[in-house]
């Protein structure tokens, strides 16, 4: 039967304990991670949150502690009284090896059933029972430093943004539906029938709002929520750190950020981050990588070779050429050799998954250059493409023909796929870099129409500004993008801070005058009164702490996530709710409930 605490209140926690500590007399309580009865002893390790210590129960030093230390099982809840001695067998591997507790009083505080999962590091347990048991799954020590980190990263970034006059102020959680990007999660209103809140993809309006209302630095670690289809590494609700100034353009918001980034690096991992940080266009990094968010940390990078297959008779690249299409190329320099045709074939269907129709292929040997599409080409454009490449023997180029966009989605994530299948990525190797002078706008081929690149409210390029109306889809913004490793671990822009100009800014993205006002009017009714130039920036904590942590899975460092179908296992969210709750909310569901 479980036993209250009675007089025995902690004195020190499990992993704390040092030589130093010989002969005091301690309290420790926690869980039990292993017991061994060797007959006349029986050892406990006993685990808490900072480690484990090892304590000893002989019926010599308390024979009634004794006797119930032989009901004791793993994951029990224990607290003890004793005494710290000397160990005579030194275990190295813990902080806490030195030292052991001799129990002189036991109470078992609570028993445990056998965990569904074990509770310990590398257990390989599926994810499914660790996000159903997910109280069990933080109990390990690797979980639960994650979790510290973030606490820790929060911690610094309070400090910082405190020391640097920002103001933390709350947004509302319950806002107006806006088209900003992604869909809302809506909730209905009970006392308003047949309306809706949205819960905040961010608080974009109302920052720029409060930079309206003379605030100057304002911050916020707020939930933002994006009913938007999941993919790797991306939640239904996320944390953001929310940041924004006045009377700033482009160079300070970078200026006082590569700062923070550089304490948090500073402090959490003890990296020394070199300022200022290395920058590249929009256009340089898709040029180069394929990807707006580039892994700088090796090579592979790509080539256009349009030019030299324009008048091709391999058709898929010159017909291609002729629709408005190109033909890149990536060279996997020097690992050519690890690539059979089955693997070269397995690498073609990840780059089908992202659209190409298919994969042609180079390998260099000392003794031949081959290929299945070398007969289609001739030796003048074989040539120049392993010129074009640096070809040399032992290297793999992998070629892609398509429109723009596929080629540049496909060959930026399979030279990302093939270095981790290389195992060529460090780990503890960060490069951090801007990403500046992003479109304004993008082409979205479901709506038939641009879109914002970023969100409405992003102030163009000074000079691009005469672009709105002529030719919008050249237009730059006053945006960036850090990046960490392949990451975008925070984003901004200097905003747009008057009406004329966020009239032009919806007039090109399609809105009319009514849908602006409709949608928008409370922010360009502010704009009236006096708004100063302004811009911020937002990280998302949950993929910062990930990179921070070396976590691949960003569910690692939530303490309760969802699955990538937006449920989470633990609770069974999302459920149904009863007819009564439904008609309060004047809603009625069309789905039918299972027969």
């Amino acid at each position: 039967m479980a036993e209250s605490m009675g007089n025995l209140r902690r004195t020190h926690m499990c992993g704390n304990l040092r030589i130093e500590n010989e002969g005091e007399e301690v309290i420790l309580m926690g869980w039990v991670q292993k017991r061994r009865n060797l007959g006349s002893l029986i050892f406990v390790d006993l685990r808490d949150t900072t480690g484990i210590m090892q304590v000893v129960f002989d019926s010599d030093v308390s024979e009634e502690a004794f006797n119930k230390a032989d009901k004791i099982r793993g994951e029990y809840v224990l607290a003890i009284r004793g005494k710290v001695y000397k160990r005579q067998s030194i275990n190295k591997e813990i902080p806490t090896g030195e030292v052991e507790v001799f129990v002189e009083e036991l109470k078992i505080l609570d028993k445990a059933e056998t965990p569904p999962i074990y509770i310990k590091d590398n257990d390989e347990v599926a994810e499914n029972m660790r996000l159903k048991y997910r109280y069990l799954d933080l109990r390990k020590p690797s979980m639960q430093n994650k979790l510290k980190t973030r606490h820790k990263a929060t911690r610094i970034i309070r400090e910082f943004l405190d020391d640097n006059h920002f103001v933390d102020v709350e947004t509302p959680m319950l806002t107006k539906p806006t088209p900003e990007g992604a869909r809302d999660y809506l909730v209905p209103s009970r006392v308003n029938a047949g309306r809706f809140y949205a819960l905040p993809q961010s608080p974009q309006i109302l920052k720029q709002l409060l930079m309206v209302s003379g605030m100057d630095r304002y911050y916020q670690i707020t939930k933002c929520f994006r009913d938007e289809d999941l993919r790797a590494n991306r939640q239904p609700e996320f944390t953001q750190v929310d940041i924004e100034m006045s009377f700033v353009d482009v160079e300070d918001i970078i200026e006082i950020n590569e700062k923070l980034i550089q304490k948090l690096f500073k402090e959490i991992k003890n990296i020394d981050i070199e300022l200022p940080l290395q920058r590249m266009s929009y256009a340089e990094a898709m040029e180069r990588f394929g990807s707006d968010k580039p892994d700088i940390r090796f090579g592979f990078e790509l080539k256009n070779l349009s030019d030299i297959v324009a008048n091709s008779e391999f058709k898929a690249f010159s017909e291609n050429i002729k629709n408005g299409g190109e033909v890149r190329a990536i060279n996997i320099n020097g690992y050519g050799n690890e690539f059979s045709r089955k693997n070269i074939s397995k690498l073609e269907d990840f780059a089908k998954t992202y659209g190409a129709k298919g994969l042609a292929w180079i390998k260099i040997t000392d003794e031949e250059v081959t290929s299945p599409i070398a007969k289609f080409l001739s030796e003048e454009e074989l040539n120049n493409i392993v010129e074009r490449m640096d070809g040399k023997a032992g290297d793999l180029i992998l070629i892609v023909g398509d429109k723009p966009s596929v080629v540049f989605t496909a060959l930026g994530n399979l030279r990302v796929e093939i270095a981790e299948r290389l195992n060529i990525i460090d780990e503890n190797d960060y490069k951090l870099l801007w990403i500046t002078e992003f479109p304004l706008f993008e082409y979205d081929e479901e709506e038939d129409r641009y879109v914002a690149k970023h969100h409405p409210f992003t102030h163009p390029v000074d000079e691009d500004i005469e672009l709105l109306e002529t030719a919008p889809e050249k237009a730059r913004a006053k945006a960036y993008d850090i990046v960490i490793n392949g990451d975008e671990i925070g984003g901004g822009s200097i905003r747009i801070n008057n009406s004329e100009l966020q009239t032009k800014m919806f007039k090109a993205l399609g809105f009319t005058e009514e849908e602006a006002t409709d949608q928008f009017g409370f922010l360009l009714e502010a704009f009236k009164y006096g708004t100063p130039p302004h811009g911020g920036i937002a990280y998302g904590l949950d993929r910062l702490t990930m990179i921070l942590t070396n976590s691949d899975n960003i569910r690692d460092v939530i303490a309760f996530p969802k699955t990538q179908n937006a449920t989470c296992l633990l609770t069974n969210a999302p459920a149904e709710v009863e007819e009564s709750q439904l008609k309060e909310i004047h809603i009625k569901s069309v789905v039918e409930k299972d027969q």
